[in-house]
């Protein structure tokens, strides 16, 4: 998986710095553009993509809410 740089755009979320990275995929501080607030983007890769059907189908306050999902040919 590789990383993204500041400054990349993700649909409306500009890239702003990293949080970290572990099996599972890479984290990182964003800025929405439309809304203009900060926000966290998980990079997952393709064998992990269903995990944010099954995060957004939670609602409990110690889960993280899944706002949106982009999706790239070249992940």
């Amino acid at each position: 998986m590789s990383s993204l740089s500041p400054g990349t755009q993700l649909g409306p979320y500009e890239i702003v710095a990293p949080f970290g990275a572990g099996g599972m995929g890479e984290v990182y501080r964003a800025r929405d553009t439309k809304l203009n607030r900060d926000v966290a983007i998980k990079v997952l890769p393709n064998a992990f993509a269903r995990e944010a059907q099954v995060l957004a189908s939670l609602n409990h306050p110690n889960i993280a809410g899944i706002y949106g999902i982009e999706e790239s040919g070249s992940r």
